[in-house]
């Protein structure tokens, strides 16, 4: 079952963003996860939005598949993630995240490159 990200509502003394930014931010923010997919997919992985809260501009995130086991899964979400979604979304201020804790560091080596399919948690048949 797939998790749906939550739109938090804004922190006790932050003022409230209007209901048409909001959804702006959210669109904007679905678009530009839906822009790096492929990217991540094509080594074998997939990225997730997690969770964000749009008025204090925390994006949490997770890297799964192929790169639960990948050495530079880190790097990914901080020199690639965490730089373009900080550099095209104004309202981003912090971006967390992690890999699919939960993935079988075997199994997630053998996805590989392409390998992994969005949804599917088991290598491809060969």
């Amino acid at each position: 079952m797939a998790h749906e990200p939550s739109v938090e509502a804004s922190s006790p003394g932050e003022p409230e963003l209007p209901e048409d930014v909001r959804s702006k931010r959210e669109a904007d923010l679905r678009a530009l996860i839906d822009i790096m997919r492929p990217a991540v997919q094509a080594d074998g992985g997939d990225l997730v939005l997690v969770d964000f809260d749009v008025a204090s501009g925390i994006v949490e995130v997770e890297l799964r598949g192929a790169c639960s086991s990948c050495a530079i899964s880190s790097s990914t979400l901080q020199g690639g993630v965490e730089r373009i979604l900080r550099g095209r979304l104004s309202w981003v201020t912090e971006v967390r995240g992690g890999v699919d804790e939960d993935a079988d560091l075997f199994e997630s080596a053998a996805l590989g490159r392409g390998g992994y399919v969005p949804g599917s948690e088991r290598a491809p048949a060969l």
